[in-house]
């Protein structure tokens, strides 16, 4: 058996957060400990656009988690605890997210995916605030003296084709023939 199947059959062809019966989708929930069916929720349109789009939330329609809270699957627990904590400055989805019971386990899974959404969301910008790509070229904005040596790069100075890191705030390119590490907030993109 799929898990497309599986999870239609466990969640009685109904969204499991809100009820819907239109659009139906299998989503699978970040950060997830697995790959099986429970690992997954069965989900309408309305509820997979507002998960994976966070500007198009609709607190009303999600006053629905009052319910899907309290289902027995864990995936269902943790969609609606990530969702309510994305609507914990409305008065009601902070009461739910109080009352809401998950076991120690679940709470970690949950966070997880938070913790992993919040870096998604950090883009690295240059000085301006455009937003950086690797191979974009950018120009140094103020001398920046190199550490462990006595070299500066120039303010001025073309970094062509830089590479992204795992930090936000930083980027790595070739500048005066040497690759490294360079603050992003010193560069504006060409």
């Amino acid at each position: 058996m799929s898990i497309e199947s599986i999870v239609k059959e466990r969640a009685g062809a109904k969204c499991e957060l809100c009820g819907s019966e239109d659009s139906l989708s299998v989503y699978e929930v970040p950060a997830s400990p697995d790959q099986t069916a429970g690992s997954c929720v069965m989900v309408c349109g309305t509820c997979r656009t507002e998960i994976e789009d966070a500007e198009t939330l609709d607190q009303n329609h999600w006053r629905c988690l009052n319910d899907s809270m309290w289902s027995q699957e864990p995936a269902v627990q943790v969609m609606a605890y990530r969702l309510l904590k994305r609507l914990s400055s409305e008065t009601w989805a902070q009461d739910l997210l109080d009352m809401m019971y998950m076991e120690e386990d679940m709470i970690e899974w949950a966070e997880k995916g938070i913790a992993l959404a919040e870096l998604d969301a950090i883009k690295t910008v240059d000085v301006n605030g455009t937003p950086l790509e690797a191979g974009d070229n950018v120009t140094i904005i103020k001398d920046l003296p190199v550490k462990g040596s006595n070299l500066v790069i120039k303010q001025g100075t073309a970094v062509r084709g830089i590479r992204l890191t795992d930090n936000p705030l930083h980027i790595t390119g070739k500048a005066a023939g040497t690759n490294m590490v360079i603050i992003a907030a010193y560069c504006k993109k060409m």
